[in-house]
């Protein structure tokens, strides 16, 4: 009888596959640890020498980053676009020393994002940058939108805040379609604590477009090379 741990996977080999999650893998925990170090520098005291000293280490690491380095319009080929992983997000991206990142899962009628903010996230002391909040809110409404079949691109966002955002305490960001007109889509989101989940401290409503085809194909040039 063959064991549960020696009887072969029915799931097929692919090389491919695994070489692209030990890339994202790669790709995390550098981000992590460049998060870490944004982390603290923002909070540090130390002396000017001793911050001489370390920016000439960082400068030295950043020289290893040889190769290709790819250009603004360049889709990442770790990522899936549109309506995918984007690695690089500065809101999502577990690649990107400035996103949180947000984690996002579906919820009924919409989408969920868990974050915390740090202090590199910053406005009144204590509390996240205004502009952070709506750019939560901007990339969520925009998951909400792929999710319900009709990925888009903000052409509207109107910002209420009730109170500020705390720093440090895990946030609930939630986001849903509200309906559409053609390939205009109309999108509600906000913004709470976990600990006050019924108190709503930012709230957005926002207008995103699905482009059309010949749109799209200018916007993303990259898109008419893919497989």
């Amino acid at each position: 009888m063959n064991s549960p741990f020696t009887a072969p996977s029915t799931i097929p080999h692919d090389p491919a596959a695994e070489d692209l999650e030990h890339q994202r893998e790669a790709i995390a925990a550098l981000g992590h640890q460049l998060r870490l170090l944004v982390d603290a520098t923002v909070r540090t005291a130390a002396s000017p020498a001793t911050l001489d000293r370390l920016a000439g280490g960082v400068r030295a690491l950043t020289e290893q980053l040889t190769g290709h380095r790819r250009q603004p319009a360049d889709i990442p080929e770790v990522d899936e676009f549109p309506g995918g992983i984007r690695m690089y997000s500065p809101v999502t991206g577990p690649g990107s020393p400035l996103a949180p990142p947000m984690r996002v899962t579906p919820m009924d009628g919409g989408v969920m994002g868990r974050c915390l903010l740090g202090i590199a996230h910053e406005g009144p002391p204590g509390y996240g940058h205004g502009g952070v909040s709506a750019m939560l809110l901007d990339e969520l409404m925009g998951w909400a939108c792929a999710a319900a079949g009709s990925p888009g691109m903000t052409i509207s966002l109107q910002m209420r805040y009730h109170g500020p955002v705390p720093l440090e305490a895990p946030l609930r960001v939630n986001a849903q379609v509200t309906g559409t007109d053609g390939r205009k889509v109309f999108v509600e989101g906000s913004i709470a604590t976990e600990e006050a989940p019924s108190t709503i401290l930012v709230q957005a409503d926002g207008v995103f477009v699905t482009p059309a085809p010949e749109a799209a194909r200018a916007l993303f040039p990259a898109l008419n090379n893919a497989k």
